[in-house]
Formats: structure tokens, C-alpha cells, sequence
């Protein structure tokens, strides 16, 4: 029970703490734009999102179009090596973890 009550903790702040940085980084850009007295139009918001035609996210002044990045992914998500051999390992070490503690379950009845 402690260690969940810890883990929530820690999740919580953490969650706090990202939004603190997104905050201070939106903050940050307005007192820049404040001390110049104008609006600069080379300095962008933190994170700024447009829907039109075509879905577009800009973060830190890069424009992302989101269309292009999803099937970008999808072709990625088709076959990753990686990922296959790390759910084989994983499901490997999961049945040898389960065997040994049946067999261990076994052998102490």
C-alpha cells in the first residue's frame, strides 16, 4: 500500500512539474515579447495547434504536419524488429518466471 501511495506521488509531481516547464516556456515567450515592445513574428509559440485542410502542429516554431507524420508511423508500426523481438523476449521470460514458481509451488505442498 505505501509503495502505490509513493508511485502516485511521484507520478503527480512529475505531471505537475511537465506542465510547470509547458507554462514557464509559454511565459518565457510572452516576457520576450513584452521586452521587444512589438510582435515578433519570428518568435513562436510553445505549442500551437491549427485545424484546416490539413492538420498542422507547430512546436517551438517547426511546423509538423500531422498527416504526413501519421502515415510516417503507420508504415513504421508495420514490422519493427525491435518491437517483435522485445515482445518474444518478454513473453519468454514471462513463461519461464510463470514455470518456476509452479514448479517452486509444487515442490513446497
Amino acid at each position: 500500500m505505501e509503495v502505490a501511495s509513493f508511485m502516485g506521488k511521484c507520478i503527480l509531481a512529475c505531471c505537475v512539474m511537465f506542465f510547470g516547464v509547458l507554462l514557464g516556456m509559454q511565459q518565457a515567450n510572452n516576457g520576450m515579447i513584452e521586452m521587444k515592445g512589438y510582435q515578433d513574428p519570428d518568435l513562436k509559440a510553445a505549442l500551437s495547434i491549427s485545424e484546416g485542410d490539413a492538420k498542422e502542429a507547430s512546436v517551438l516554431g517547426h511546423q509538423i504536419d500531422l498527416e504526413e507524420k501519421q502515415k510516417e508511423l503507420e508504415q513504421l508500426e508495420a514490422f519493427n524488429l525491435f518491437s517483435s523481438a522485445g515482445r518474444a523476449l518478454a513473453d519468454s521470460v514471462t513463461n519461464t518466471a510463470r514455470s518456476l514458481y509452479d514448479w517452486i509451488k509444487e515442490k513446497t505442498e
